[in-house]
């Protein structure tokens, strides 16, 4: 059921007078066709990029495929045959897009299903649409068979809605018609609630959102098919021909018509766009088409948002908003087909609402009008009564009608702001509202500060939601923590949240930690000053507005503190712990962190990242704990760790003697980077390890770190860290950690902290065995040569260009220089470092691992062989160049 046009299509529509006097001239019918349906589309195109209307390209594109089939069909069918040749589907409801599937029902009778002769016909004339290169769906079946089939499935009766007769027997055509009417199979009851269902699949199998980063504009949430499906129930239940009728029939105002007609008429454009770059059907709005689409569009780079953010953003809101309007009719016609007999049930809440057989209802049109107020009233009254159904669809209909009444003068009063903080307040272990206030539009009306970052998305592959559905996935994961039957998902978190003081702050925080993304400068500082400026306005106590605007101003800091530092440094928790001042700071941007990370890309979560924010949060209990001005030394902690290791080995009767004289061998980072059980397992297997048996290779599959710890333990020579992390990603691992220490006697500790490609600790035993016989094997090699690198980049990683930056800094402390490497991730990376690490006779000591979608950001620790920061600004810049060399090195 598509948009009528009022626009001629004559003036794009192919002169099919020029087909017919070349076949009247003679020649191979096939060449013929072919080469007149080439010009055709390539007429047809080039009027699309002239700026004529999409919906007269497509209806001009079906007129031309309706008559190509019809002149085919009086080839090669006999007049006489009793059969009929019907466009279904997309075809038959004429929305025919440059890859679409033509799809066609060819109905015979019982007698011609028996003639060789006709069915020989129906061979070479579907033979000859398919040498045509026509992406041909079809079927051959008598009227009996057809609803034999569409009995049985929802999909064969969906498309014989469509059906429209081309040519042949117009009486087999009425009969099916007549056959599979709503009185005769598939009521219009039944019909609805299957295509319900089968929306509510369908929207299931996208994560219920219309923000995926490479969105299919067919199928998810919003899309095409969500306007299908209105046609669709439409035309069983009412015998509509057009979505006008819905207006007719008060199912739609003129107002909304447009808004669905018009998104409609946008998602046709991207689609015909999409088909046409693509030469063939391609529905997913894929990164490799998001810039050519941009373009087509006329969006330009500014000075804060990319020409394809700004057409990605438009993109969802469209298909939010189609959304929308899918949502209320479908609830619409629940009512009028589904409970159109109901007895109902009102029960009164107050003078403004009140519950229709389960449903929140205004008690009259002029309850927005009069107490504008109550649009956010309804959602605090969602989550007071939580068995309620959802919203009546008039309901949601008479508040998207009064969003304007939502200014100045509404935020100013009393009411409103006390009903959003007990929004906040009253959660329970009750949904929270603000998604569905969100989806109605009102949580933008009411902060307005919200409504640029809805449909927002950020052009990479670390964040892989849009800016407000991550921003309610952080309010959602913070809500989680505080219902009891989660608490085993993150006990500490869980541990936390309930000693929280006043959970609202904590979701103003997250409310508003990325809502000024997109304007330019610091969105941590721009937000800051838009959460003091929102809670002053909401009257909270100065002290509780300036620590939701602290957390607002540094919800990155945790973060980046647990992934580019190293935390084993007391030097380093002491600085963190000193910008966070104090406890109560300290659980609250540790919550705000771990929900923050979790909705950024779920996919990338593990309990590695799990395992670095804990550390940090206990660490820098103890040092606020102690006090700022009472660092533990050192040395203390150094001496608690070799007291507890020497513990656990005396459990396993190692001589005490021996791992002291080991340990005075290897440098203090040996205790500060591992814990005590790690330096135990660590020094019984050098113990009892022979040269003859280097390299040793021992794996601890699961660690209180989150990972699985790979321990190499041989002679130290060149081009061992190169060889063995190539190995490690030839392996398929991620490394998120490594370490190298060496000792006195030329003998080296390789530690690799890994996970499997899907964010696990390495499990099975058959798959460690297989890890250290490669590495033991690989690693047997004589000094000097390094391992060819080749290595497939992950296909959505080539169309985000990366800069490769490479910064040195000197940390005085440590006796290091540290190298921050920025580039485009890819496996290898870090063999490949290494390889230019052992070429310029630089001897790495730990290297940290942060991957952000495309982009990774290394830090490695170096010195030069004699274990001595490297000040030669020279060699610095020799080094950087050897590296960007080797980075730039052509990858398969």
């Amino acid at each position: 059921m598509s948009q009528t046009t009022n626009h001629s299509i004559l003036e794009f529509a192919p002169d099919l007078t020029t087909l017919d006097s070349r076949m009247a001239s003679g020649g191979s019918p096939q060449l013929i066709f072919r080469e007149f349906l080439q010009e055709s589309r390539t007429h047809l195109h080039a009027s699309f990029d002239n700026g004529a209307s999409v919906s007269d390209i497509i209806a001009a594109y079906t007129k031309l495929v309706d008559e190509i089939l019809r002149r085919a069909w009086q080839l090669y069918i006999p007049t006489e045959a009793n059969c009929a040749l019907i466009a279904v589907g997309g075809y038959g409801r004429g929305e025919l897009h440059p890859g679409s599937d033509i799809d066609i029902l060819i109905l015979l009778d019982k007698v011609a299903s028996e003639d060789h002769k006709i069915t020989e016909a129906l061979t070479n004339l579907i033979t000859f649409l398919f040498d045509l290169r026509f992406k041909l769906g079809h079927s051959v079946r008598t009227v009996a068979e057809t609803i034999h089939w569409a009995c049985k499935d929802i999909t064969v009766i969906t498309n014989l809605l469509e059906a429209r007769f081309l040519s042949g027997a117009y009486s087999l055509y009425q009969e099916m018609q007549r056959a599979t009417a709503p009185d005769q199979i598939w009521p219009s009851t039944v019909f609805f609630a299957a295509k319900w269902q089968e929306q509510k699949a369908r929207w299931q199998r996208f994560g219920n959102t219309a923000y995926n980063l490479e969105p299919n504009i067919k199928e998810n949430p919003g899309g095409l098919r969500d306007i299908h499906n209105i046609g669709w129930v439409c035309r069983r239940h009412f015998d509509t021909r057009t979505l006008y009728d819905l207006v007719q029939r008060n199912f739609l105002t003129d107002s909304e018509y447009r808004t669905l007609m018009d998104g409609q008429t946008f998602l046709w454009q991207i689609r015909y766009v999409l088909h046409h770059s693509a030469d063939r059907c391609e529905d997913r709005l894929l990164f490799a088409y998001q810039l050519t689409l941009a373009e087509h569009f006329g969006y330009k780079d500014d000075g804060t948002n990319l020409a394809v953010e700004q057409f990605m953003q438009r993109y969802y809101r469209t298909v939010t908003e189609l959304n929308r309007l899918n949502e209320m009719l479908m609830q619409l016609f629940q009512e009028a087909i589904l409970l159109k007999n109901p007895v109902t049930e009102i029960i009164p809440i107050n003078s403004r609402f009140q519950v229709r057989n389960g449903y929140l209802e205004t008690t009259n049109e002029k309850v927005f009008e009069y107490y504008p107020y109550a649009m956010l009233e309804i959602f605090l009254l969602l989550q007071i009564y939580p068995n309620l159904e959802g919203v009546r669809a008039s309901t949601i209909r008479q508040i998207r009608t009064n969003l304007w009444r939502i200014d100045a003068a509404m935020r100013q009063d009393i009411r409103a702001r006390s009903l959003f903080m007990e929004i906040l307040r009253k959660t329970d272990d009750q949904d929270m509202q603000l998604p569905r206030m969100n989806n109605y539009g009102v949580l933008a009306a009411y902060i307005p500060a919200f409504k640029d970052i809805v449909g927002r998305m950020q052009y990479d592959l670390f964040h892989v939601y849009t800016v407000d559905a991550h921003t309610l996935f952080v309010l959602r994961n913070l809500h989680r923590l505080t219902i009891p039957r989660y608490a085993s998902e993150f006990p500490l978190a869980s541990a936390i949240v309930q000693t929280i003081p006043k959970l609202e702050l904590l979701y103003i925080a997250a409310l508003f930690h990325d809502i000024a993304k997109g304007r330019g400068g610091d969105h941590s500082v721009l937000g800051a000053q838009e959460a003091l400026i929102f809670c002053r306005h909401h009257s909270l106590s100065d002290y509780d507005s300036r620590l939701v605007s602290w957390l607002v101003n540094r919800h990155l800091l945790m973060s980046m503190t647990a992934q580019r530092k190293d935390t084993s440094d007391i030097a380093e928790i002491q600085a963190f712990a000193a910008q966070i001042g104090d406890l109560n700071r300290l659980d609250y941007l540790y919550l705000l962190t771990l929900a923050d990370i979790r909705a950024t890309n779920p996919a990338r979560w593990n309990a590695w990242k799990d395992t670095l924010l804990k550390d940090l949060y206990h660490n820098t209990r103890q040092a606020l704990q102690r006090g700022l001005d009472n660092p533990q030394a050192q040395e203390d902690i150094l001496e608690q760790k070799r007291l507890e290791a020497l513990r656990l080995l005396s459990l396993q009767n190692i001589n005490p003697t021996k791992c002291k004289r080991l340990w005075k061998r290897l440098s203090n980072d040996f205790c500060l980077s591992n814990s005590p059980a790690e330096m135990a397992w660590q020094t019984r297997i050098m113990l009892e390890t022979t040269e003859d048996q280097f390299p040793k290779v021992a794996i601890r599959p699961e660690t209180e770190r989150g990972c699985t710890q790979i321990f190499l333990y041989t002679t130290d020579k060149d081009g061992l860290f190169a060889w063995s992390t190539a190995l490690l990603s030839q392996l398929g691992l991620n490394i998120m950690d490594a370490r190298l220490i060496t000792n006195h006697d030329n003998r080296v500790i390789n530690l690799y902290l890994v996970l499997e490609q899907n964010g696990t600790t390495v499990t099975d035993i058959e798959r460690q065995n297989a890890i250290i016989s490669t590495l033991k094997q690989g690693l047997c090699y004589k000094e000097g040569p390094q391992p060819k690198l080749s290595w497939h980049i992950p296909y959505q990683n080539k169309f985000f260009a990366t800069k490769t930056k490479i910064r040195f800094s000197q940390d005085i402390a440590k006796a290091k220089t540290l190298l921050r490497l920025v580039t485009m991730d890819r496996p290898g990376l870090l063999a490949e470092v290494g390889q230019v690490f052992g070429t310029c006779g630089i001897r790495l000591h730990n290297a940290k691992i942060a991957t952000l979608g495309a982009e990774v950001e290394d830090i490695f620790f170096i010195t030069n062989t004699e274990n001595q920061p490297i000040t030669d600004t020279e060699k610095l810049e020799c080094l950087r160049q050897q590296i960007l060399q080797q980075l730039n090195i052509k990858h398969e």
